[in-house]
């Protein structure tokens, strides 16, 4: 009677051996684990389906969305459409970069037909008309929108604790922050929860927490994909970005969302196929890294600034030439980004006034209706945002503070822009250190605003740069930075390419 079991076993041993397909997933097991490009090539060859990416994705969705609080809201039903009918065009031979791939948005950005809350109660039943326009660029790619993820309320933050429905924790120690205010994003690229997010970056709010999750996290240019369909936060920074596994990976789905937009006027097309000096993917020979030493001063961790400087060799041994550089006025570049973007804020939140969308408080008293609506809506850093920009540009302070910061930022914009003259690309450390731990600096406005201290010039000026993972401190990811000059997009993204696919760096544990 032994025979039947036996012959079951040979029998499954002769398919595994002889259908590529369920061998590929049985070794493979969980396909939410794959990069984009990984996916690409198995979607086209017929290995797996979008379908079958898109369950996994799901899955781990609901595994572990309750632990970490990234999702605020998913799209089960619809998402299981979508890779259907991804996989039609599939199997009709088409063959597009993100056909079939799962992803998750911020949930700042529009999504038609489902909420779009911004972390806040004043959104809190409010139901998007429309796509944004780097959402209906991805749907029409082909690429599956799994859900919604959480993020500092307005994206007013940097460890995504300001969030109106709770915090989202760090994948590597649940007592931290994931940093912010793209934090649910990074979370959810760092534990295969999809194969790409979207984020939003306006001082750092893409890289700061791809730095914390040890993911890529990209800010194009300013201009380079439109901001249509963004709840805006500070306009004259405010830039769509990517949270991504690799930056091969986030360097696909920049090209998808990329270019003009009639819907916005600052959006530039482009031409980013002659920016990149790195064509051998072998060797970073000829181009020139600069390192300014305004990176390097106290306030940045030691071990952080070692393994940040380990990075930069490494560009170094790939052919790279270090040049030192100065940049003295990037360091006014959070107290120059925390006036302007209070300014933008008080500005941009006005329109949420109690009457036309919204949180809308009934009395028959406009003054109240605007303030009970104003204050229950809003959180205290809304508030404390909103008030030190109505401070900034009122009659009296407007030239002494909002113009003055202007001027500086143009300063900053030129002192980049002589930089980029003498150099191809600037390294800089990302964050000063590694997660903080949740409750740790959230009442501290000014320890929470000075983790953006690397990350804000470059979004003043507008310019391309990526968050890769540098190392581990005491088992907690930290990243380093590189900042092109405006529009060298794709020369950021080749560079960070060659560095990841040459040096292998040690990837934490997840504790999910």
């Amino acid at each position: 009677m032994l025979y039947k079991p036996i012959l079951n076993v040979l029998v499954f041993l002769f398919i595994l051996l002889t259908d590529k397909r369920l061998s590929d997933k049985l070794l493979y097991m969980k396909l939410n684990e794959l990069t984009i490009k990984q996916a690409q090539t198995k979607l086209a060859d017929g290995e797996i389906s979008s379908l079958d990416l898109t369950k996994a994705c799901l899955d781990r969705i609901a595994e572990v969305n309750e632990k970490l609080n990234v999702c605020l809201t998913v799209f089960g039903e619809e998402a299981l459409a979508s890779a259907k009918e991804a996989d039609k065009r599939l199997a009709n031979g088409e063959r597009t970069p993100l056909l079939g791939i799962p992803f998750l948005a911020k949930d700042n950005i529009l999504a038609k037909g489902q909420k779009t809350t911004a972390a806040s109660k004043m959104l809190e039943n409010y139901v998007a008309p429309y796509d944004a326009t780097v959402v209906a660029k991805l749907k029409k790619a082909g690429a599956v929108l799994l859900g919604k993820t959480n993020l500092d309320e307005f994206a007013h933050g940097a460890s995504t604790e300001y969030s109106a429905y709770g915090p989202t924790k760090n994948p590597y120690d649940l007592t931290r922050v994931p940093g912010g205010s793209s934090g649910g994003s990074a979370v959810a690229v760092a534990t295969n929860m999809c194969l790409f997010a979207l984020g939003t970056d306006t001082g750092g709010s893409v890289r700061h927490p791809a730095s914390f999750c040890g993911v890529v996290g990209f800010k194009p240019s300013y201009g380079a994909c439109s901001r249509f369909g963004l709840i805006a936060m500070t306009s004259s920074t405010d830039v769509p970005g990517v949270l991504a596994k690799t930056a091969d990976d986030a360097w696909l789905v920049v090209q998808a969302m990329a270019g003009q937009d009639k819907h916005d006027g600052t959006t530039i097309d482009f031409d980013f196929s002659n920016t990149s000096k790195t064509k051998n993917k072998n060797s970073l020979k000829g181009l020139r890294i600069g390192v300014a030493k305004e990176y390097f001063d106290k306030g940045l961790n030691k071990q952080a600034e070692v393994l940040v400087l380990s990075a930069i060799e490494e560009l170094k041994k790939l052919g790279a030439e270090i040049v030192p550089i100065s940049l003295p006025n990037t360091i006014y570049g959070v107290s120059v980004y925390y006036i302007i973007t209070p300014s933008e804020i008080s500005s941009n939140l006005a329109r949420f006034d109690g009457l036309r969308y919204g949180l809308k408080t009934e009395t028959d008293d406009l003054s109240e209706n605007y303030l009970s609506s104003r204050g229950r809506g809003f959180g205290a850093e809304v508030k404390r945002r909103v008030m030190l920009g109505t401070y900034a540009l009122s009659s009296g302070y407007y030239d002494a503070y909002y113009i003055k910061a202007q001027a500086v930022r143009a300063e900053i914009i030129k002192e980049f822009a002589g930089a980029f003259d003498q150099v191809d690309l600037i390294a800089t450390p990302a964050t000063p250190s590694t997660a903080f731990h949740l409750g740790e600096q959230n009442q501290d406005p000014l320890k929470m605003y000075l983790e953006d201290v690397f990350l804000t010039p470059s979004s003043l000026a507008g310019l391309p740069a990526v968050s890769l993972p540098a190392g581990l401190i005491d088992d907690l990811p930290i990243g380093w930075q590189l900042i092109g000059a405006k529009g060298a997009d794709d020369l950021v993204l080749s560079v960070a390419e060659i560095y990841q696919t040459k040096v292998k760096t040690e990837q934490p544990k997840l504790q999910v």
